[in-house]
């Protein structure tokens, strides 16, 4: 197979397996705490209620950040895993340091788009600064733009990270 089409082989290949890692980091790995408390900070706490216990405890900045530091960790391991085995069934050898750096572009965005804190978050700012606040605050008729957006973001990083682990892979 030329060159060229190896790597647009292994790119699709390794897009295809971390965009299945990142539904499934987002949304069956991450825990209900992760989901509620990660926008939190002091100057918009959290009220999170336990939903086996009824429970109620309040959070801000600190627990806020552990919140999303912890979702980010067991998304990234959730990619690592999912691209890591796909890609060994698949006969694709990353590089160590390729899927590190991929890795690391992934999670560190990750935390920039998911750390929502109000009138502070990465995605509120870039969706005022673009002229999308309207989408960003958009929560009617069965849409959640800043769902939406924080999707796309993903997807764009996710994009770049397989970029740079296709760039040396080669065949096992």
């Amino acid at each position: 197979m030329p060159h060229a089409y190896r790597n647009a082989t292994v790119f699709a290949a390794l897009l295809g397996l971390t965009r299945t890692a990142s539904t499934i980091g987002d949304f069956w790995v991450q825990d209900d705490f992760c989901v509620r408390v990660k926008g939190a900070s002091d100057d918009h706490p959290v009220t999170y209620v336990d939903p086996r216990t009824q429970d109620k405890s309040v959070h801000g900045t600190a627990d806020g950040r552990r919140a999303c530091l912890h979702h980010c960790l067991t998304y990234t391991a959730t990619q690592a895993i999912v691209a890591g085995l796909g890609a060994r069934v698949l006969g694709i050898r990353v590089p160590p340091g390729a899927a590190a750096a991929a890795l690391a572009v992934s999670f560190s965005t990750h935390y920039l788009a998911d750390r929502r804190v109000p009138g502070k978050g990465v995605l509120e700012k870039l969706a005022a600064q673009t002229g999308n606040t309207a989408l960003f605050e958009l929560a009617d008729a069965g849409m959640n733009g800043a769902f939406h957006l924080d999707s796309a973001w993903h997807h764009g990083w996710e994009t770049l990270a397989v970029l740079i682990a296709t760039a040396k892979a080669a065949s096992r």
